[in-house]
């Protein structure tokens, strides 16, 4: 494959909505949690309360602030656990992910992925979908003192990476995700999978909105960085 111009340094993607459609299962161990320790929530709440947010930030928000950093670990074991073996028989790659891995692969862009998710789940997304060669550093929400919106993870990216942010192509699905990759001043590419074109449209500086990875190429990244009439986030597609 040809691509003229300078690509991307690297491209960094977030793990749950994703990857991977993992979100309602996700929102589904939440909820189930949530009525066995009988803590009262509101279901068309609960998706921007818990997606893209690291599990110690859920719990202190539904449980208090007194938890412990002991009790913190080991709901959100239990909590994982159960996610593991529920989602692995439906593991499967969002739409064009796979193809456009392989063409970042083939023309020597650098990838990673970073996700608030506790190292165990980002592991095992990875290897059940058998992309763990395409990518450089798995850095995950062990390992920064901030989670998102901060930028630290993805600063902690491009850092292991040995890439500046700014020349970053990064995918996200959620409002604290997209912030996250912003704050770093990276390009981010919002992925439909979880909330809407529209609401990605009015609530985040997305790059671009795209419903999956079909038709993308890493020429197209490549534009991007290029300038653009406009600074509003446009999109491809319809939100799935």
């Amino acid at each position: 494959m040809s691509v003229h111009g300078p690509l991307p340094a690297a491209v960094i993607f977030d793990m749950d909505g994703v990857l991977v459609d993992s979100n309602p299962f996700h929102l589904r161990k939440w909820a189930d949690l949530l009525h066995e320790h009988r803590i009262p929530f509101n279901p068309d709440d609960l998706p921007q309360q818990i997606l893209g947010q690291r599990n110690d930030t859920a719990f202190r928000f539904f449980f208090g602030t007194q938890l412990s950093e002991d009790e913190i670990q080991r709901l959100s074991e239990e909590l994982e656990e159960r996610f593991r073996k529920v989602f692995r028989p439906h593991a499967e790659p969002l739409p064009g992910l796979a193809a456009l891995l392989a063409d970042c692969h083939s023309v020597g862009i650098p990838m990673a992925v970073a996700s608030s998710a506790m190292t165990k789940n980002v592991e095992f997304i990875v290897d059940v979908l058998g992309f763990r060669p395409y990518f450089r550093c798995l850095v995950t929400g062990d390992e920064v003192t901030h989670p998102k919106p901060h930028p630290e993870i993805y600063f902690k990216t491009a850092a292991k990476l040995g890439v500046m942010p700014a020349a970053c192509v990064t995918f996200e699905d959620s409002f604290v995700g997209v912030e996250a990759a912003k704050g770093a001043g990276m390009k981010c590419i919002a992925i439909a999978s979880t909330f809407s074109a529209e609401e990605l449209r009015e609530r985040t500086g997305a790059d671009l909105i795209v419903p999956n990875f079909a038709g993308l190429s890493p020429g197209m990244l490549r534009e991007l960085f290029l300038p653009r009439r406009s600074s509003a986030p446009h999109s491809r597609g319809k939100s799935p």
